[in-house]
């Protein structure tokens, strides 16, 4: 860690953490065993106990060894909405001495088959609506798959709820029946694996075994997965619960996805962890999050801008009582500043950070207290990062542009089955390995890092440098915009120039002209910078973590 960030450091925390040599399942056994009646999980008002999550872990390990022959190293497919099945299956695999490979549940048949071919699973845990996407590699010549476990979200709403349901949890309770396979001996329900009660051998797995394996899509080619081992996953989990000094008392809204790694380590692992309950949601609903807060009295949540955003825009947010939450923390984008201001003024800090499916989430973090805006903050426990020229690798001065490399216990191993793409990505600098992150930044003389944007999202307008990210936040000052995603559009002079893709806040529909925006941002910023073209959309398309699709956006303009 570099000296200069020493001053901004957070107070009474140690510059460095001694991390456990552990699985991760023994987390499990810790809180169990610590908190065996404390609520570990709220689901749509159904609670269960850290002992109670403990148990059917268990059960499913056992099945799961037993009847699907997994074994150490196997690695199994975990295909589902936010639900308790997600984070039981998911301890499951790893007391199974297994590898949990996340799906997200927005991947269709094609794509499932791609993670199927690369992973080399056999055993898939999904849920009911998704068994669709899975049929034909159970029932095919091929049969890429042994066994396929199929929840019911249903299953686990076991009290009534004046909650507000989404679609997919109104789906009956499982029965082969109704699931159409009543016939296939490949197909297991559930429930019925839980009730033979099979308990798993020996735990075998440490620190140094792969323990998750998150995919990530990269800028070219098919995805790929990211190999993470025990010990990589418990030093962003042990990073983040120390940060923010988190406690067992604590009452988190989770919500951000579990198949991606910032769901998964502050939703889902930290909590575990440290014994805090979690007031889980399948799907994001601005209202429903809101009366969470209130209800339970909830006092962080993890999200992303796009999240903050929508649930300020709600006009009926003053109706709930949000008083308890003074925490908000996250990354993927930068905070518009105008919306950090506003939740401040509510009394609630959103704290940004920084970090990769390489990572396992964050690497970078701003110091609670000592927070600058759209700013990744310093790096964590035991990492280093640098700031360098992409193509010679040496470090830039100070507050230049460059590449983001990090070196820290949280980088993972490599991309599984692709040593190429692991060469590419993981460097020995002076005998340490650096991940390049490909993402371009700036270190200011704090040491605090700030994101400029993806290397490969360049805007090259008549020779000038655009970052979308930067024009994407000063848009965000016009009043009548909600969202924003600049991509590069033809041009015949220019070769490139910059487009708008803009959300109008539902009161200024109607009101405000693209050209009305054109205007303001030529007053706003540097003419290279400015869009040339504006176009208002209904929505912008958003990944399963909730992150603006820019990539999508962008092959569209392409075609045309």
């Amino acid at each position: 860690m570099s000296q200069r960030h020493l001053p901004f450091w957070p107070d009474k925390l140690p510059r460095q953490l001694t991390l456990p040599k552990t699985s991760l399942y023994y987390n499990v056994e810790v809180s169990a065993t610590r908190y065996p009646d404390k609520t570990f999980i709220r689901y749509y008002d159904t609670q269960i106990t850290f002992s109670q999550f403990k148990d059917e872990t268990l059960a499913l390990a056992g099945y799961l060894e037993t009847k699907c022959g997994v074994k150490k190293g196997d690695r199994v497919l975990l295909y589902m909405q936010n639900c308790p099945q997600f984070i039981i299956a998911y301890y499951a695999i790893l007391r199974a001495n297994a590898v949990v490979v996340p799906i997200n549940p927005m991947n269709l048949g094609g794509e499932l088959k791609h993670y199927i071919l690369d992973s080399g699973a056999r055993t898939l845990i999904l849920s009911q609506e998704l068994l669709q996407h899975a049929a034909p590699y159970i029932d095919s010549d091929e049969k890429l798959l042994g066994t396929v476990i199929v929840s019911s979200y249903k299953d686990y709403l076991r009290v009534d709820t004046d909650l507000p349901l989404p679609d997919s949890l109104k789906v009956s309770k499982e029965t082969k029946e109704g699931l159409g396979q009543s016939a296939n001996p490949g197909v297991a329900l559930w429930s019925d694996a839980l009730d033979e009660q099979l308990q798993p051998g020996p735990l075998i797995t440490g620190p140094q075994d792969l323990c998750v394996m998150p995919y990530t899509s990269g800028t070219t080619g098919n995805p790929k997965g990211c190999m993470h081992t025990h010990a990589t996953v418990m030093a962003t989990i042990c990073g983040g619960e120390s940060w923010f000094s988190s406690k067992a008392d604590d009452t988190r809204l989770t919500v951000l996805p579990m198949f991606h790694v910032t769901g998964m380590q502050s939703g889902m692992n930290g909590p575990l962890y440290t014994g805090s309950t979690i007031v889980l949601l399948s799907r994001w609903d601005r209202d429903l999050a809101a009366k969470c807060i209130e209800r339970y009295k909830i006092s962080t949540f993890s999200c992303i801008p796009t999240m903050v955003v929508d649930f300020l825009a709600n006009p009926r947010v003053g109706e709930y009582d949000i008083s308890s939450l003074k925490r908000m923390n996250g990354g993927g984008t930068a905070m518009p500043h105008a919306i950090a201001q506003k939740l401040l003024d509510m009394g609630i800090t959103f704290v940004e950070g920084y970090g990769l499916s390489e990572t396992i989430a964050p690497s970078h973090l701003n110091p609670p207290g000592r927070a600058k805006k759209q700013c990744l903050g310093i790096p964590i426990f035991g990492v280093e990062s640098l700031v360098v020229d992409p193509l010679t690798l040496e470090e830039v001065e100070n507050g230049e542009i460059g590449e983001v490399i990090i070196s820290g216990p949280q980088v993972f191993k490599g991309y599984w089955n692709n040593p190429e793409a692991s060469a590419q990505a993981l460097i020995n600098r002076g005998g340490r390995i650096f991940l390049r992150t490909g993402d371009l930044a700036k270190e200011d003389v704090d040491g605090y890092f700030f994101m400029v944007d993806r290397l490969k999202r360049m805007i090259n307008a008549s020779g000038f440098k655009v970052w979308p990210a930067e024009v994407e936040l000063m848009l965000y000052k016009h009043p009548a915009i909600q969202e924003a995603c600049v991509i590069s559009a033809k041009d015949q002079y220019r070769g490139e120039t910059v487009k708008a893709l803009v959300v109008i806040k539902e009161q200024f529909r109607g009101q405000v002209k693209e050209a009305q925006i054109i205007d303001w941002a030529a007053k706003e910023m540097a003419t290279y910078k400015a869009p040339k073209l504006v176009e208002f959309m209904d929505h912008l398309p958003k990944s399963g973590s909730g992150k603006i699709l820019w990539r999508q956006l962008q092959e569209g303009e392409s075609k045309n």
